[in-house]
């Protein structure tokens, strides 16, 4: 199994990186006086706003970062351990920004996603092998994501939690055919518009139960109390960064802005990049503490170990009109959460098998897993505390390309990591799969 980080040998040599404006007859032609330049906005106004339009592919990236897995560990972090891990939530939402940046930057720069460019470096076998560890993971996402929406059903309708991943996997499908049908921005805008439901449905509960400023800001300062702790802010960054979000931003930069022609544009929508994910990151971000403060002032002292016991203990503590709200916040996000799970799936099949399938073929072999494990009767909480197990085998083989391939000049050029960039991302990338190995050896044992 060869696998070369630098020129892929079979694509990409042809695509010369052109500077400059096109010629006709091979002489400029200059622009009329007066009249802007292509890309560059000539007042304030103008760059705002080309600002504001480049917002989009992060912000559904960013709802890996706020599925039902993260706010289980969320609240109960805060319930048993009051404002003690705030800092853990922080510290992981700035790691899961420079990864979703360095993917996005890597789509956009190349014009290829994550999986294509492996793609082009691995052999047929290695090819096979990737894409089924890949699809795996693909699987163990979705079951976290309508177990999610499932648990959101029963607790707001009722329904028992089979027939609740059918209603989740029906509509997330008609949601993703809005990508396909109505392009990418119709998409983007469906999601964001849930993103928005899942942050109003999870910090309502702040306004009724404040937390402590001074207790807030105290839980900045890194700390633990016991190995109960140290478990549980392994599970906040096990549940922050996740694999398929890592795949899926190179494709979403991509097909967005497609590859500029010159260093100039390239370097404006990279400016525009970093926004939106800072924008992005921050808004699941506060998402998360919300959560673990939610549980602090709320629900501290509570016996919470699960979605359910977060529910209950909220309309217990905080009143129905909280709990529902909460409850429609966790719907929000399975939905928003498995419609992005699936897209990111198809993009490494496209990527590393060179193919490309009917959304509905990918909904369906991505929810049978879901579905048949609540047939045989499997507790929906306890599935979703495997399925989180399971993502962390796939992140090393997530992480570990795309650092590779970013810091490579004959991939990015230019635009390649600075040596700064590369050692944070070594050390963010040692310490997630170190504290995902050590999260399951803790859950097995």
């Amino acid at each position: 199994m060869a696998l070369s980080w630098g020129t892929p040998g079979t694509r990409g040599r042809a695509e010369a990186d052109q500077d400059g404006p096109p010629g006709v007859g091979g002489v400029t032609v200059p622009p009329p006086a007066g009249a802007a330049l292509p890309g560059r906005p000539t007042s304030r106004f103008r760059r705002a706003r080309a600002g504001a339009a480049a917002l989009g592919p992060a912000f559904v990236a960013a709802v890996a970062y706020v599925d039902p897995g993260n706010v289980a560990t969320s609240a109960a972090a805060g319930a048993h351990y009051g404002y003690l891990l705030v800092w853990v939530v922080v510290v992981a939402n700035v790691m899961a920004g420079l990864v979703q940046y360095l993917s996005a930057k890597l789509g956009l720069v190349t014009g290829r996603t994550l999986p294509e460019l492996l793609g082009e470096r691995l052999g047929r076998g290695a090819r096979l092998a990737y894409w089924a560890q890949a699809e795996l993971v693909a699987a163990a996402t979705d079951l976290a994501e309508v177990l999610g929406g499932a648990i959101a059903l029963r607790v707001l309708f009722g329904l028992p939690s089979l027939v609740g991943a059918v209603v989740v996997g029906v509509v997330s499908t008609v949601l993703l055919l809005t990508q396909d049908n109505g392009g990418q921005r119709r998409f983007e805008r469906l999601v964001i518009g849930l993103l928005v439901v899942v942050a109003v449905g999870f910090v309502a509960g702040l306004v009724v139960a404040p937390p402590s400023a001074s207790a807030t800001i105290a839980g900045l300062v890194p700390r633990f109390a016991d190995s109960g702790s140290v478990l549980l802010a392994t599970g906040i960054v096990g549940a922050t960064v996740m694999p398929h979000a890592i795949y899926l931003h190179s494709a979403l930069s991509r097909d967005r802005f497609g590859r500029p022609a010159t260093t100039g544009a390239r370097a404006r929508l990279l400016s525009a990049t970093r926004v939106d994910v800072v924008v992005a990151m921050t808004l699941a971000g506060l998402v998360n503490v919300a959560m673990l403060l939610l549980g602090a002032s709320a629900l501290a002292g509570a016996p919470v170990d699960s979605i359910d016991d977060v529910h209950t203990a909220l309309g217990g503590t905080l009143g129905g009109a909280v709990a529902v709200l909460f409850a429609v916040g966790l719907l929000a996000s399975g939905l928003a959460s498995t419609s992005v799970g699936c897209y990111a799936g198809s993009v490494v099949m496209a990527g590393l098998l060179r193919r490309r399938v009917p959304v509905l073929v990918r909904r369906v072999v991505t929810v049978l897993p879901a579905l048949a494990l609540l047939a045989a009767g499997l507790d929906p909480d306890r599935a979703l505390v495997v399925s989180q197990v399971a993502l962390s085998f796939g992140l090393p083989f997530a992480l570990l390309p795309l650092v590779l391939l970013t810091a490579r000049r004959s991939v990015l050029g230019e635009h390649a990591n600075r040596r700064a960039t590369t050692v944070c991302a070594v050390l963010v990338t040692a310490a997630v799969i170190a504290l995902n190995a050590v999260l399951t050896y803790l859950t097995f044992r």
